[in-house]
Formats: structure tokens, C-alpha cells, sequence
């Protein structure tokens, strides 16, 4: 599996280099006096978000990030060399958390933000750093401070403005594929998808990030299924999309046990904006269409939209819905992709 998005990862900082105890020597000078050099510092482990990633599938290979430590001082007033950093390179939404897997360290959430995960240890003083009217020979220096050592948990989430939810085989997939250059796995059988998948959608010159994440089943809390771990890449969107089976045997119900397991979740996963659209009506008639419609109204106590992700038909209302929802930050301007009109032919 290429995509992971939860994973361990074991880092160490650099630690410092000791001073150094040294004398100066050398012929014809008799008060040469202590010139003992400081220790180098040792290297951090830094956490740096960078574009065009969108899984931490290098960290499944390597868990283990040592820096390297200060070299010791010298004689001669020589400073030892500063160990190096090691960087992190993490895709935009890592969150990093302790080992305690609650306490959020960082929440990389923009292209280049940066956090220190672990500073090097400071190099330790030569003695040429104790010299004084008092101790002009001084015999002592310090040895340089130890690095740190801790063990972290990434945990990624995809920045995305929409999120689709739904049960399996509610359609989530087609209305990506129909809306958007994104290509989906589309099958017809149960949890076809298995791992998020992220589209750009337009709609009225505006583009934004749709996010559509494995089907919800009753008890997915629990552990069935898939469980609910893909639900963290859904909550920093603005809205969520609830796509329900319109030719499934009873679709309140697997409305209600959606919004069932965005409440045992927890979080304000289930207070985000939602729009509930009743899907695949391209199999049903015009009668059962409208009695499946007043049937949600009244069992969500709001307004159900009605769309089919294979025709195309109500798609353009539902992302005009979408966008109304979205904050004006978020949104982006489609680039055009007409070809330059030239005033004159081209000629060598």
C-alpha cells in the first residue's frame, strides 16, 4: 500500500561536543596560558512541510533519525564543528504528536512551516572560558550537553475543502471520477475504495479540493469494516458531502447510521456544515424519487438535494452548494486553458 498516513518514528538529537583542556607551548614564551577551544553543538532533528507530498510511505522505511553530535574543542582556541541537522521533510496537514499519542507537538498545516522536534545539546566551555586574575591556569572544562532523545507519532491529514461521506457503494467514487480529473478505483462491490482520494472540482470559474474517503458501516467506531481512522482527513474541511444510495433496501437508515458514527467520533466532525444528497436517482422514477426525498426532509429535519453522479443530473447544484459553503480564502480561480489567441502567424 503506498498511502499511509499514521506512523512512528524514533528521533535523537545531536549531543555536544566537551570542552577542551589545553595549554599553550612553545619555545620562547613563558606565560603561554590556558587556549583550550569549545565544543561544537550538536545537530537537531527539524520537521519541515513541503509540497508534492501526500503520504508518509518514506517513513514506513526508516523510523530512526539520529543528528550528529558536536566534535569535541581543541587546543590552539579551536572550536569543535557543529554537528548536522537532520530534516524532516512531511506533507502538508501532518499533525506530530507524542508518544502518548494525545499531546499535539505541531500541526503542519502550510508549505514551509517549520518546527524544532528535538535541539541539539550546547558544546561545552574550553577552559580557556575559566581563565581569570585569580585561577590563571585553569584545569576544568565542561562537557557538552547531552542530546534529546523522544519518540513521536506523525499522523497525516489531507487539506481538503469538501469531504465526501457515505456508506459503501453510495456513489462517493463516480461523483469524483464525473467532477473531477481524479480516476478512482469504481467497482460494484463493497469498500471498492480503500484509501483517500483527493480531487480538484470547479464550478463557476472556481476551483477547490474534494476528499473522498473509504464508506462508513454501522459499528465502523468500533473497529467493523475499515473502521473510522480515514475520518481524520475530513476534518479540516468546510463541508461535508453526505452522499446516500437512493436504490439501497432502506436510505434512512443508513442516513441516520452515518450521522451515528460522525457523532461517536467525537470532535465537531458532526457540527460541520453537511449537505445530504440522495444519489443514483437515475434508477428511480419520478415517484419514488419525490417520496424518498420528503421521507429524509422529515427524518433529518433539513433539506435533501437530488443528484446522479452518472448522468450528471443535479451535479452542478450540488457543487454550487458545496462553494456557498466553502470560506472565499479557500477558493481558487480556474486557470484558463485556452490556447492563446496570436495576433500574427508564427513564421522562423
Amino acid at each position: 500500500m503506498k498511502f499511509l498516513d499514521l506512523c512512528k518514528v524514533y528521533i535523537r538529537s545531536g549531543g555536544g561536543g566537551a570542552g577542551c583542556v589545553s595549554f599553550r607551548r612553545e619555545k620562547f614564551i613563558e606565560y603561554g596560558g590556558p587556549n583550550g577551544g569549545d565544543g561544537g553543538n550538536g545537530g537537531s532533528v527539524i520537521a519541515v512541510a513541503v509540497d508534492g507530498l501526500n503520504t508518509l510511505i518514506d517513513f514506513r522505511y526508516q523510523q530512526h533519525f539520529f543528528a550528529q553530535s558536536g566534535q569535541h574543542g581543541m587546543g590552539q582556541q579551536m572550536t569543535g564543528a557543529s554537528g548536522d541537522d537532520i530534516i524532516l521533510r512531511l506533507p502538508v496537514g501532518t499533525e506530530i504528536i507524542d508518544e502518548d499519542e494525545e499531546t499535539v507537538i505541531a500541526d503542519l498545516t502550510e508549505v514551509g512551516q517549520t518546527v524544532v522536534l528535538a535541539r541539539g545539546g550546547n558544546g561545552g566551555w574550553g577552559n580557556l572560558h575559566f581563565k581569570s586574575a585569580t585561577n590563571q591556569a585553569p584545569r576544568r572544562a565542561n562537557p557538552g550537553q547531552e542530546g534529546v532523545e523522544r519518540t513521536i507519532w506523525l499522523r497525516l491529514k489531507l487539506i481538503a475543502d469538501a469531504g465526501l461521506l457515505g456508506m459503501p457503494n453510495a456513489g462517493k467514487s463516480t461523483f469524483l471520477a464525473a467532477t473531477s480529473n481524479a480516476r478512482p478505483k469504481i467497482a460494484d462491490y463493497p469498500f471498492t475504495t480503500l484509501v483517500p482520494n483527493l480531487g480538484v472540482v470547479g464550478v463557476d470559474n472556481v476551483e477547490f479540493v474534494v476528499a473522498d474517503i473509504p464508506g462508513l458501516i454501522e459499528g465502523a467506531s468500533e473497529g467493523r469494516g475499515l473502521g473510522d481512522m480515514f475520518l481524520g482527513h475530513v476534518e479540516r474541511c468546510n463541508v461535508l458531502l453526505h452522499l446516500v444510495d437512493g436504490t439501497s433496501g432502506d436510505p434512512m437508515q443508513d442516513c441516520a447510521t452515518i450521522v451515528q458514527e460522525l457523532e461517536a467520533y467525537g470532535g465537531d466532525l458532526a457540527d460541520k456544515p453537511r449537505i445530504t444528497v440522495l444519489n443514483k436517482i437515475d434508477a428511480l422514477d419520478a415517484e419514488e424519487r419525490a417520496f424518498l426525498k420528503d421521507e429524509m426532509e422529515a427524518s433529518i429535519g433539513g433539506p435533501v438535494m437530488l443528484m446522479s453522479g452518472v448522468t450528471g443530473e443535479g451535479v452542478t447544484d450540488v457543487l454550487r452548494a458545496l462553494r456557498a459553503e466553502i470560506d472565499e480564502g479557500r477558493l481558487r480561480d480556474r486557470v484558463a486553458t485556452a490556447a492563446p489567441v496570436e495576433d500574427e502567424p508564427w513564421q522562423p
